[in-house]
């Protein structure tokens, strides 16, 4: 039997019964949208962590004092990291929480004291005016840039270049606005004020360093600058437990396979949905065959072969999943963009992903459909004859 006549008669069969054919196909229409719509937001997950962590800076490695213990570590032991084979550029770093004020108007925020090298290493871009200069350091200038979300609740929308805000009493000259970065690994990039290092130093009575932010000169280094990096800080230290040493690429792995792992997990998940979609196949096709007995019976009689009826219940089984995965598909498509408006978040589609769950319903059709095409190929035209 030719395969075109096949699918001509699988459709005439499935469009005379209509609402049993739809709910039939249920199982895999939900099945294969489930598929599509979870791992594409799964993935669009890891796309958005790892462009989180990019925006932190590119080849950066994060050198964290827990504990200086007996040796302190000040600016000067910071640019002796500078020494490190591999490293490019350096930004020492004091970090606390201060209260700013304009006029009446006040706001608790993050004060991070660094040098001009910081807006290179963190990827951090200005809206207005400009980012600290190497003689703000150099002369302990008070003078301040402001992340957006600390100038908008200091001075709204009016532009605060050039006007004073008051930091724990001391007034700062704001010499610029950072571009807003959102949050980042759960911490908001905008909620800060950035003064020269040697100028922090003093409003947070902290002489001692915190943070380095080291950037190598290629990403195929990161792992020899931390090594690096901590036998470096050891010399310091001597003791492990005073420091770490973050590497941004380790954290984008780690971060990447766990977003993988969920996004496995919802595909499988999901993927139930298309096995119980194939059991309703493989149930509604026992019924076919227990209705068309006489059919069978006759078409037997006049020639048909085995073949010939496993081939046509097998192709009608797969007819209806692959009519089911097209519908999935679409309706896919639908939630996927119902759900990008909804929370106003990019989400790509997986083309390999949607080619997968189709091909997945076909197979589902495939081995649902055996079973009852196998029962109404072994029927004996006489027994099929008699039926009633």
């Amino acid at each position: 039997m030719k395969l075109l006549p096949s699918i001509k008669m699988a459709l005439r069969n499935i469009k005379s019964s209509k609402l049993r054919a739809f709910l039939t196909m249920l199982g895999i229409i939900i099945g294969v949208s489930s598929v599509i719509v979870l791992v594409s937001i799964g993935q669009s997950s890891t796309k958005t962590v790892t462009d989180q962590i990019n925006s932190l800076g590119t080849n950066l490695l994060s050198v964290n004092i827990l504990d200086s213990g007996s040796a302190d570590f000040k600016e000067a032991d910071a640019e002796g990291l500078k020494k490190v084979p591999g490293v490019k550029e350096i930004a020492p770093a004091v970090q606390g929480r201060i209260t700013a004020k304009n006029g009446r108007t006040s706001a608790q925020v993050s004060m991070i004291g660094t040098t001009s090298s910081y807006k290179t290493i963190r990827n951090t871009l200005v809206s207005n005016g400009r980012f600290l200069a190497d003689i703000d350091n150099e002369f302990r200038m008070k003078v301040a840039v402001l992340g957006s979300e600390t100038a908008q609740s200091l001075f709204g929308t009016d532009n605060p270049v050039g006007k004073y805000v008051q930091i724990n009493g001391t007034s700062f000259k704001i010499v610029g606005v950072l571009t807003s970065k959102g949050s980042s690994i759960g911490t908001s990039g905008d909620n800060v004020i950035i003064v020269p290092l040697s100028t922090a130093e003093r409003v947070l009575a902290s002489l001692n360093v915190q943070t380095v932010y080291v950037q190598a000169h290629s990403e195929n280094q990161l792992a020899f600058v931390q090594n690096m990096l901590e036998r470096s800080l050891y010399s310091i230290f001597h003791n492990q437990d005073s420091y770490s040493v973050v590497n941004q690429q380790d954290l984008m792995d780690t971060m990447s396979s766990v977003s993988k792992t969920m996004t496995m997990m919802l595909g499988g998940i999901a993927s139930i949905s298309l096995l119980v979609g194939g059991i309703g196949i493989m149930n509604i096709m026992f019924v076919s065959v227990t209705e068309r007995t006489k059919e069978i019976g006759i078409r037997k009689a006049i020639g048909a072969k085995r073949k010939d009826i496993l081939t046509q219940f097998l192709i009608e089984s797969v007819v209806l999943s692959a009519m089911g995965g097209v519908i999935g598909i679409g309706l896919g498509f639908i939630a996927i963009k119902t759900y990008a408006s909804i929370t106003g978040s990019a989400v790509a589609y997986s083309l390999p992903v949607i080619g997968v769950a189709f091909m997945f319903s076909l197979l589902v059709g495939v081995v649902f459909g055996v079973f009852p095409a196998n029962k109404a190929s072994k029927l004996h035209p006489i027994h099929a004859l008699r039926f009633e």
